[in-house]
């Protein structure tokens, strides 16, 4: 077979080799960040992966490495209470994903003697550990080969392999075999490769305008060989404006609760957001949710435990 193409599992056919530029390209032009440095450890490869997850870069990185000094192990994080973990998480958002950190780090401390599995399976049987953080870890903090697919891996697999213009709806039983697909069986390269697609994603291969004439496999890339058709089937659902969403009023209502060291009022919940009735529901989601707790009688607080 010619170095330039590889087989395709899923179909029988052949297609050419993403992989070879793709791990040259990011060996050389990788940004230097703290996940990626040899000696890294897995439980700071885990909380990056969970902070990462619909957040930025430039925002992750100053508050990964405050985490990983205040709790170098998931031990240390496990000893805190909750609360501590959603204080810190400040303005990430999303902040259910601070509690589950917190009880992933619980049980890895309790069922795995302080250390982050590697086994994929045993990874998805922490709390609120997913497909996709399972692989990143096994992948990124042990080596291991495995297909890792993100939105960002999705849009370039669309386009470089599917000649599509955006990826449709995540779909884990065909986007994981579609990225084991593009794999070389070599371990290392094969982490490379993951690695590699997201960064092409991230900084290349965009939602809008990408830069084809920097990619490294726009050579061999099926959507623009087909002429950069427009997509005109299913598209991945779109993310709801954050301005005037409950999203907003729930990050409104967790900032009243991380400043304050004892229990927030009702009147002045009242005060954050004029909309009594998106206020109460935003105030009810969190409730439901763990991430505040307490009554109008009482006032709220974080969680404690």
């Amino acid at each position: 077979m010619d170095d330039a193409t590889t087989a395709d599992d899923t179909t029988g056919a052949t297609r050419p080799d993403l992989a070879t530029p793709l791990v040259a390209w990011f060996r050389a032009e990788a940004r230097d960040l703290p996940w990626r440095r040899p000696g890294f450890p897995a439980w700071g490869t885990l909380v990056s992966e969970i902070m990462l997850q619909q957040t930025q870069v430039a925002r992750v990185v100053p508050r990964l490495e405050a985490w990983l000094i205040r709790w170098p192990t998931p031990a240390d994080l496990a000893a805190s209470p909750p609360a501590d973990a959603v204080r810190a998480w400040d303005r990430l958002g999303y902040p259910r994903r601070a509690l589950a950190l917190h009880a992933a780090a619980t049980a890895i401390a309790e069922r795995h003697d302080n250390v982050v599995p590697r086994d994929v399976d045993a990874l998805l049987a922490l709390p609120g550990i997913g497909d996709y953080t399972a692989r990143a870890v096994a992948v990124f903090a042990y080596g291991d080969r495995h297909p890792v697919v993100d939105v960002n891996v999705r849009r370039v697999l669309a386009r470089a392999v599917l000649g599509q213009a955006e990826p449709g709806p995540a779909k884990a039983k065909q986007d994981l075999p579609l990225m084991e697909s593009v794999l070389p069986a070599d371990r290392a390269d094969a982490a490379a490769t993951n690695a590699a697609a997201m960064e092409l994603g991230a900084l290349v291969c965009v939602a809008r305008s990408p830069a084809c004439d920097a990619c490294p496999i726009a050579d061999r890339c099926a959507w623009r060989a087909a002429g950069y058709p427009e997509h005109d089937g299913p598209r991945a659902p779109k993310q709801a404006r954050f301005a005037g969403s409950d999203r907003q009023v729930r990050g409104l209502i967790m900032a009243e609760l991380r400043s304050s060291d004892v229990p927030v009022l009702r009147s002045d919940i009242d005060l954050v957001w004029p909309d009594d009735a998106q206020r109460e529901r935003a105030l009810t989601s969190l409730l439901r949710d763990g991430l505040a707790v307490g009554d109008d009688a009482g006032g709220y607080t974080l969680p404690s435990a």
